[in-house]
């Protein structure tokens, strides 16, 4: 059975809006713990926002990790009911995405999501996450768009690992209590 991953940035007060913010506190181990997660899963699971920003910069991006090609090269699923096509290797979900999803797991694909916090709340009340892998910064923003929307499904969590960079960096892995 596959799994999906979401993997997110976070401030102390639950923004994921335009991570900018995260440079500041970017270190070897944060950046290895992203590469990890990429090369780890076989496909991205992205919203329409998400997609399109990504498709937008990841083309020309280089790096000497590797992880710019990754991305480049990783298939990419794309939940949109109002994107009408897809380039730069994806596929578009635009009906019944629920169960193509968990099509997609009955087959072992490890799926990763970045961003698109509307379809995370949505995956989270089909409860199709098996793991949320959350980066919380120490940073206030007080305003910004928050990763969980008010009237998100209650769901509890188990905590799996956590460790904290050298930059104060909280990562944290979490599971639904199933």
């Amino acid at each position: 059975m596959g799994k999906l991953t979401v993997s997110m940035y976070i401030t102390l007060d639950g923004v994921m809006e335009e991570p900018s913010w995260t440079a500041a506190y970017w270190d070897d181990e944060l950046a290895q713990f992203q590469l990890d997660q990429l090369y780890g899963n076989d496909a991205l699971l992205l919203g329409r926002v998400t997609y399109e920003g990504f498709a937008a910069a990841w083309p020309t991006a280089e790096d000497e990790h590797g992880f710019a090609d990754r991305m480049n090269e990783i298939p990419k699923y794309v939940v949109s009911t109002t994107l009408k096509r897809t380039e730069w290797n994806a596929r578009l979900i635009n009906q019944d995405f629920a169960e193509e999803i968990k099509r997609l797991k009955k087959t072992g694909q490890r799926l990763l999501v970045y961003g698109s916090a509307e379809l995370i709340d949505t995956l989270i009340e089909y409860d199709l996450v098996d793991e949320l892998h959350l980066m919380t910064f120490p940073l206030l923003l007080g305003e910004g768009k928050k990763l969980f929307r008010d009237g998100v499904s209650p769901t509890a969590f188990k905590l799996l690992k956590s460790f904290s960079t050298d930059q104060g960096v909280l990562i944290a892995n979490y599971a639904p209590e199933r």
